[in-house]
C-alpha cells in the first residue's frame, strides 16, 4: 500500500510541474501589449508599429488616422510583430486610437497624438533657410580646408 501512494504522490507532483512549467507561457500571452512610435506624428508622417504578446505570427492595426496596417514577425522567435504606415495627409490635429489585434482576436488599444503642420522630410527637418553670414562663413571654411589639403600636397610633393 504504502507504493500505491508514493506513486500517487509523484503523479500529483508531476502534475503540478507540468501545469507550473505551462503557467508562465500562457501568462506570456495573456495580455498583448503594444506601442506606435513617434507617439507624436505630423499629418503625412510615417509611425511605426510594434505588438508583442500575442502568441501567433499576424497581426493588424487600425486607426482612423491611417486605416489598416498588417504587422509581421521581425523574428520567428523572438514573438514581436512590426510594421509601418503612413498617416493620412489631411488628417485632422488630435489624438487618434489605434487599436492592435492579434491574430487570435485578443485586442489593445494606444494613443496616437497627431500635431499640426507638415511632416518634416528629407533631413528630417534638421536644416532650415540660411542667411548672408551663415553662407559665408560655411564658404569660407570650405575654401580654407581646400587650402590647407593643397599646401599639404605640394609639401609632401616637395619632400619626395
Amino acid at each position: 500500500m504504502p507504493a500505491t501512494r508514493s506513486a500517487q504522490l509523484m503523479r500529483a507532483v508531476a502534475a503540478a510541474a507540468v501545469i507550473a512549467a505551462a503557467a508562465p507561457a500562457t501568462a506570456a500571452y495573456a495580455f498583448p501589449s503594444a506601442s506606435v512610435s513617434p507617439t507624436v506624428v505630423a499629418p503625412g508622417g510615417r509611425v511605426s508599429l510594434n505588438l508583442s504578446g500575442c502568441g501567433t505570427s499576424i497581426g493588424r492595426a487600425s486607426s482612423s488616422a491611417f486605416g489598416e496596417a498588417r504587422l509581421t514577425p521581425g523574428n520567428l522567435q523572438s514573438g514581436i510583430l512590426f510594421g509601418a504606415t503612413t498617416v493620412y495627409r489631411d488628417v485632422s490635429p488630435g489624438s487618434y486610437n489605434v487599436t492592435f489585434e492579434c491574430g487570435g482576436g485578443e485586442r489593445v488599444t494606444v494613443s496616437l497624438q497627431v500635431s499640426s503642420g507638415a511632416a518634416r522630410g528629407g533631413l528630417g527637418g534638421s536644416t532650415r533657410a540660411m542667411n548672408t553670414g551663415q553662407i559665408a562663413v560655411g564658404g569660407a571654411l570650405v575654401a580654407g580646408a581646400v587650402g590647407a589639403g593643397i599646401w599639404v600636397l605640394r609639401r609632401r610633393a616637395r619632400a619626395s
